[in-house]
């Protein structure tokens, strides 16, 4: 086998494996997922996720965890501790929300 056809095969199946990465990461939250996390505590905060790495509902045109668009996309929400959501302080002087934004 040439070396072109073994870079070739090492970047498609790198690709394959990002691929199944993503989708699996886009799947919406299991309902013992969300629950555990309501035991431990937590609190759905909108508009304080990252790009991409939101827990649920981040708006028209995608399908929930790890699909939102930008960074602290004010209708996303991730999972943090709870009490806390309304006091982290985002790049724009904002706070999280306990409400989309």
């Amino acid at each position: 086998m040439s070396i072109n056809k073994v870079v070739s095969s090492a970047v498609l199946a790198g690709a394959l494996t990002s691929a199944f990465a993503s989708m699996a990461n886009a799947a919406p939250l299991t309902k013992a997922e969300a629950a555990a996390a309501i035991a431990a505590h937590k609190e759905k905060c909108f508009g304080v996720a990252l790009k991409g790495q939101n827990d649920c509902a981040a708006g028209p045109g995608t399908s929930c965890q790890g699909t939102s668009t930008v960074d602290f996309q004010g209708n996303s929400w991730k999972f943090v501790q709870g009490g806390t959501c309304t006091s982290i302080v985002l790049p724009n002087g904002g706070h999280g929300s306990l409400k989309p934004i």
